[in-house]
């Protein structure tokens, strides 16, 4: 590939930092690492399930998708709706749940591949759209359609696009820029810092080359849940960048158009000799970066007060309330939030109830999807239903 072609992305970094990014990204930092603390490992593990499905309504909704949380939930358990438009939303949403749910756990484990590699970012893609049917996959209509292959860039004319105002890179292209995007955005070589600006100016870059026929979208908002992990501000997977992308931060109708009022933004050609020395326009990049992390950190530290251990512990006395349980379950919910799990043998201990009676209140709980196990007689951890969502995590949807 050319300079010139290159060019044609750059700036892919910022040429220095200014004190308000500086500033989004020392509390952004501090943020994270406090949602992340917050929680014993397993509940935080548990709750990610939660956040998981909140990420995927959010980022359906910025594809112009309603799919409510409980239809989320209904495809997880493999209940598909018999309409086919709204089946194929809940399949969308279940593999956008489940490689949600596959990042997190290689997170968890040091597995996880480098996320601005063109491997990781083709599999997002091929595992996104592996078990979709095939009217999911037919992109175009008349003499200009043809089937999408999950998991390869876009190779051929007909595959040209347009967003917007942007033209991205011929599809005989896009192979190149990918291998330059990879070489711009790798995190092996940058400390935190580095790393968090990398993940914001890189979300807008992948969506500028447009490396798919569809499906971008969702692959860089994956990406960027990757890179949150890699760059040390992941949290155990308990917040969520499409929220923050979907709802903006000034709220209500304005917020709604901000993402792709900013994502347009950043597409603005160099504006003159002070302006960076690439195609794009490095004070329009600038800009993007610093929405993008105070967008970040508005999430971090919204999740930080929904899961704050206090606050948890009094909404869940409320929910048990609420669902006329025995009082003696607020004392269960409550060892599991903090212990992370807790034996079985332990339940007269926790509830001050003779076993008989503890027993019972462990099988209402366990009967009301609040605590669960993996194994029939294992230690029982801390499971929220969607349908306690309204009381227990108000505000998140």
């Amino acid at each position: 590939m050319t300079r010139i072609e290159t060019q044609r992305i750059e700036p892919t970094r910022l040429e220095e930092i200014s004190e308000p990014i500086s500033d989004a990204i020392a509390g952004l930092s501090a943020e994270s690492a406090k949602l992340g603390s917050a929680l014993h490992s397993r509940t935080a593990a548990n709750l990610a399930d939660l956040v998981r499905i909140m990420n995927t309504y959010y980022s359906n909704l910025i594809e112009g998708h309603n799919t409510r949380p409980r239809d989320i939930e209904r495809a997880l358990e493999g209940k598909f709706d018999q309409d086919k438009d709204r089946r194929n939303l809940q399949v969308e949403a279940a593999a956008h749940v489940h490689l949600q749910s596959e990042i997190d756990r290689m997170a968890r484990e040091g597995t996880l591949p480098e996320p601005a590699s063109r491997d990781f970012i083709l599999r997002l893609h091929r595992d996104f759209y592996k078990d979709a049917p095939p009217e999911m996959l037919l992109i175009g209509a008349g003499d200009r359609a043809f089937t999408m292959e999950p998991g390869k860039w876009r190779a051929a004319p007909e595959h040209e696009v347009e967003v917007g105002r942007h033209l991205p890179p011929s599809s005989a292209r896009v192979e190149d820029f990918m291998k330059y995007f990879e070489q711009q955005y790798r995190f092996d070589k940058l400390k935190q810092g580095g790393r968090i600006l990398a993940m914001a100016a890189a979300h807008h870059r992948f969506n500028h080359i447009h490396p798919f026929p569809d499906g971008n979208g969702r692959v860089s908002r994956l990406m960027s849940h990757a890179m949150a992990h890699s760059a040390g501000i992941g949290a155990q997977g308990l917040w969520s960048i499409s929220r923050g992308l979907a709802r903006g931060l000034a709220g209500g109708v304005e917020g709604r158009t901000e993402y792709k009022k900013m994502m347009d933004h950043a597409d603005m050609p160099r504006q003159g000799a002070l302006d960076g020395r690439g195609n794009l326009s490095l004070r329009a990049l600038n800009e993007f970066v610093l929405w993008f992390l105070k967008i970040c950190l508005d999430q971090v530290s919204f999740m930080s007060g929904l899961f704050d251990i206090g606050t948890l512990i009094e909404r869940l006395r409320a929910y048990v309330a609420r669902q006329e349980l025995k009082p003696e379950a607020s004392r269960l919910l409550e060892e599991a939030l903090i212990r992370g799990e807790f034996e079985r043998g332990d339940i007269s201990r926790v509830t001050g109830q003779p076993d008989r009676s503890a027993r019972r209140v462990l099988v209402e709980v366990i009967e009301a999807g609040l605590l669960a196990s993996d194994t029939p007689k294992g230690p029982v951890s801390l499971r929220l239903p969607v349908d306690a969502l309204e009381i227990l995590f108000p505000r998140l949807f």
